[in-house]
């Protein structure tokens, strides 16, 4: 039976975070830089053995550098906030002597992202985590190119994987492959294709072509539904989704991707019993309300990418220091196929870059957004 690796803990009473500082360096200059270090100490999770290029052996003592850059500064500074303030959240959770997490404020921009690498680098990070927008991520593998550094970023453009980039953010390719198998089991027989034309809705729908073929699903694009279809895949979120899911007959059943992960979309009349495939809430559930308890606020979505990649970090850190090497942050550990468990399930990175999940199917019912398949333990 293949196994994964746990890389977060999520303890059932509030975790006190008078144990160790927070010091945020000045956010302002040349480096934009704050560090964080954690001096707690637990038992490291459980991690199976796994290949590993030859490093030169680190002392106990050497500090394993984490970088992380995000737009701390400036219209997106909120999110960067709360996706910082889950970084080190997990840095906490997972209790890691000798892990320095280095904040870097990108401002959100590509020119501000290449600083920040680039001030990563100078002061020794082993990995960068981030950045969010697809522009940073480009700039940034340019400011990287041949320092043999890998890059774990939270943007959701695929495009962008490879060439050491590894593209954390959700992606549409697995949700669309676990709506059309789910669909198919269920029964539906013919799917009509409503999309945009903009690369997310166009590349989504070739996806879901390819997967309704291969689980027995008829499927074809149509400016409208037609009447022998008992189902319509609608890959699109915000106005787009409205104003696609207004030319869908009630008696089809919708089905669409992660973008209608918003609880907001349960309360839509148009939108009830309609089906996606995302990350499951209930896992996610510990994690928001330990967040809460710690910083007094909810956290932004897409805050568990942050968390979950800087609680990947300390587990390979730990992996590297078990076995007397500097931090398994190469290509092929990260890259293990029996991949890693964390806030939103089961993640492994391809050797193309890009992240594979295990997924939950959920429905809106009633205003409620209901699990109705849960995500898989185990790849």
């Amino acid at each position: 039976m293949t196994l994964f690796h746990r890389f977060y803990s999520l303890f059932p009473a509030f975790l006190v975070l008078t144990a160790a500082l927070v010091v945020l360096g000045g956010c302002t200059g040349a480096s934009n830089k704050a560090v964080w270090s954690n001096n707690q100490t637990q038992n490291a999770p459980a991690i199976g053995a796994v290949p590993m290029a030859a490093r030169p052996a680190q002392q106990a003592d050497v500090s394993t550098k984490v970088a992380i850059l995000l737009p701390l500064s400036g219209s997106n500074a909120a999110l960067g906030q709360s996706m910082l303030q889950a970084a080190q959240l997990a840095v906490f959770d997972t209790g890691y002597d000798n892990f320095e997490l280095m904040p870097f404020d990108t401002a959100g921009t590509p020119g501000g992202a290449a600083m920040a690498a680039s001030s990563a680098l100078s002061k020794g990070a082993q990995i960068i985590l981030g950045p969010l927008f697809a522009e940073e991520v480009r700039s940034v593998k340019s400011a990287t190119a041949g320092q043999n550094i890998n890059i774990i970023a939270f943007s959701t453009d695929w495009t962008l994987a490879g060439d050491n980039t590894f593209i954390m953010g959700f992606l549409p390719f697995g949700q669309v492959d676990r709506i059309a198998a789910f669909a198919a089991a269920r029964g539906l027989k013919s799917t009509a294709i409503l999309s945009g034309q903009d690369t997310y809705g166009l590349s989504a729908s070739s996806a879901f072509e390819q997967s309704a073929r291969r689980y027995g699903l008829a499927a074809n694009r149509a400016a409208a539904p037609l009447p022998s279809h008992d189902s319509v895949f609608i890959p699109a979120g915000g106005q787009s989704l409205a104003s696609l899911a207004a030319k869908t007959p009630p008696t089809l059943r919708k089905l669409g991707t992660g973008l209608w992960d918003d609880d907001r979309l349960a309360t839509s009349p148009v939108m009830n019993g309609a089906w996606f495939a995302a990350p499951s809430p209930s896992l996610r559930a510990g994690f928001e309300t330990k967040y809460k308890s710690t910083y007094g606020s909810a956290p932004i979505r897409i805050a568990s990418l942050a968390y979950d990649a800087t609680a990947l970090s300390v587990a390979l850190g730990k992996l590297g220091q078990t076995r007397g090497t500097g931090p398994a942050f190469d290509a092929q550990s990260l890259t293990n196929p029996a991949g890693f468990a964390g806030i939103d399930g089961i993640v492994r990175f391809q050797t193309n870059g890009m992240a594979e999940r295990g997924l939950a199917v959920l429905e809106f019912r009633s205003g409620r957004m209901v699990e109705i398949d849960p995500a898989p333990k185990r790849f």
